[in-house]
Formats: structure tokens, sequence, C-alpha cells
């Protein structure tokens, strides 16, 4: 019986016939050509390791790229700004108060040529205060000055290295006391974790902004009290991840057949489970870092952080607030580069777990 005979009588209905009533002949098969047999077998079949596929799939997401741009972007800006404007971040110029941006080259074109609408009342009026300096020709403020004539170009940019250097900050908290508080208390369990956790729960029902008050009541305002207000309570949210992590992994085959064979504790936590969870710790301090931001500027906004004349986001955010119907350009800048630095974290840290998530690799 030949196979189009045995799929008739299935179609009609008969009986499959059995293996033996099977006749094939020459036409029921096609020979593959020899050299697709010798490209599939001279072609390499190379393993493809968790990090490159995992680079693989944060470049293909263009939301982590674009942050990945700007993040890089604003850090250039805020190495080399305060260099090349030409002016200090306290440097208060005589009669370069209230001045609107300018731009060598933008001017010709009718745009930030330090020109700007002031109201008045009896109507808008179109200023130009650059044209009241003898040398107004060759003078430029990119961002403009605020009312006491410093440059807002420089004070941004010089504000921002605040805000990275607190970012910084904010990491190496996550990574080096959070992460290990919460390795070790999952790892040892019982006693320990109970007293471990305990602590973390008196800290944690504090709130935040009521220590970095107090410090700041104990200490002068400045970047040292931030510190250490982060290094008080901003761990807190690491240690609790890495300890979740750390009590789902302890019990695994190859962290028990690490132990038979003699392992010891420090080995096991930095060997056979650390590696397996950096990914989530990772995403998990790249999340933490615009909410450091942020309390650094919400304080200096209120008035309880950066000391003048020192520059910071939230500082010049709060003197250019006061000027904002009459000069908006002062408060524009400043909240452009901190919105847009606190965006581009968190979608790089969406990117970044969405890439380090081994159940995406078929999305």
């Amino acid at each position: 019986m030949t196979i189009e005979n045995a799929e008739t009588r299935l179609h009609a209905g008969a009986t499959p016939p059995a293996a033996e009533e099977f006749a094939f002949d020459e036409h029921d098969f096609e020979f593959a050509a020899e050299g697709d047999f010798a490209a599939l077998a001279a072609e390499p079949i190379s393993p493809v390791s968790f990090t490159k596929e995992a680079m693989g799939r944060l470049a293909r997401n263009r939301g982590a790229l674009c942050s990945l741009f700007f993040i890089v972007l604003i850090v250039l800006f805020a190495l080399i700004g305060p260099l090349v404007s030409g002016y200090s971040y306290e440097q208060q110029l005589t009669g370069h108060d209230n001045m609107a941006p300018r731009i060598q080259g933008l001017e010709k074109l009718g745009f930030l040529d330090g020109r700007e609408a002031v109201p008045m009342s009896t109507g808008v009026k179109i200023v130009n205060k650059y044209e009241k300096l003898e040398d107004g020709e060759t003078v430029y403020h990119w961002f403009g000055t605020d009312v006491l004539g410093r440059d807002l170009f420089t004070r941004t940019w010089e504000g921002t290295r605040i805000s990275l250097f607190i970012a910084l900050v904010a990491v190496l908290i996550d990574m080096l006391f959070g992460m290990s508080y919460g390795l070790i208390s999952g790892y040892f369990g019982g006693k320990v974790d109970m007293v471990m956790q305990r602590i973390v729960e008196v800290l944690h029902g504090i709130p935040n902004l009521i220590i970095i008050t107090l410090l700041i009541i104990v200490l002068k305002p400045g970047l040292l009290s931030i510190i250490l207000a982060l290094m008080l309570t901003g761990w807190i949210g690491m240690s609790r991840v890495a300890r979740a992590q750390m009590i789902k992994l302890k019990e695994q085959e190859f962290v028990l057949a690490a132990r038979t064979l003699g392992a010891r504790p420090f080995f096991l936590i930095s060997k056979e489970v650390l590696p397996n969870i950096i990914g989530q710790l990772l995403v998990m301090s790249m999340f933490s870092i615009p909410s450091a931001i942020f309390s650094e500027a919400f304080l200096a906004f209120i008035g309880i952080g950066i000391p003048v004349p020192m520059a910071s986001l939230g500082s010049i955010i709060s003197d250019s607030f006061k000027s904002l119907t009459a000069h908006p350009y002062m408060m524009i800048f400043p909240v452009v580069v901190l919105g847009l630095l606190m965006l581009s974290f968190n979608l790089l840290a969406d990117g970044l777990r969405d890439a380090l998530d081994p159940r995406m690799k078929d999305r």
C-alpha cells in the first residue's frame, strides 16, 4: 500500500493500515543536496554568554538607549560646562542681572538673542539688556543670568555635578552596605536575621526627612549631612531585595553542593549566590538614583540643603521660582536638566531590568 492510498482510506473513515501494509517507492522521497549538509556541518555553533545576550536585549530597547545617550550627554556637560563658560558659579557680574539667554550664531536667527518679554503695568515690553552694555556684542550668557548677575549656564552644570555625585554615593551605599547587610541577614537566618531585621524596621519607621532635618540641626547644611542621611536609611530597600533573593537561592542544589564540599559562608555568598542575583541588585540600585537626586533637590529647594553660594539644581530652582512670572527662563533650564536626568535614570533602570531578566529572551 502506498502513502496516497493510506491517506485516502483515512479520509474515508476506514481503519488505519498496519505498519507492514505500507510500501514505499522511489517517488515518495527526495534526496537533499550534499552541499546543504556540508554547510551545516562546517558552520560553527558558538555559545552565547548571558552578558552578551543581555546587552543585545538592551541594545534593542530604544528607550533605554536614548536615556543612556542623555545621561552621557548630561555627564559631559557637567564636566566641561563650567570650564568653557568663562564664569565661575559664584561670580557676580555688575550690570548683568536678569539677562535673558543669548547664544552665538542663534542670535542672528532671532532665537535666543538676549531679548525677553517683560510684563509691565501697561503691557508687555521687549527688552534686550545686552544692548546697554559697553561690550554687549561680545557678551554671551547661554542660559541667562539670575537676579545677582551670576551665569546660569555655569551654575546649572555645577549643580548637576552635585546631583551626579549624590547619585554615585547612593549607588555605592546600596551596593556596599545595603547589599552586604541583606545577604548576611538572609544567609544566616534565625536569630541573626531576626535582630538585623528589627534594626531595619526601626530605621525604616523614622521618616527620612526627619532624619535629614535633625542631622542638619546638629551638623552644618551641606553634602555631609545628606550623605549621612543616605547612609542611615537609603540602603534599606536594597537590603530587603538582597535578603529575599538570598532566602530564595540558599537552599538551591548548587549552593547545597558547595556547602557539602566544605565551602565557607563568605565563599557561598560571594561566589555562588551573588553572581546569580547581581542583575536584580544592579537594577535596584539604578532605581534608587532618581530618588536620591530628588531628595537632594527637594532639600535644597526648601532651604536646608547645599548652602549658598554653592550651586545646586534645587537651590537654583528655588531662587528662580521667585522670578518665575517676570523671568521664566531662569527656571526652565535647571528644571529641564533635573527632569531629564531623573527620567533618563528611570528609563535606563527599566531597560536593564528587562535585559537582565531571562524570562524576557523570548519576547
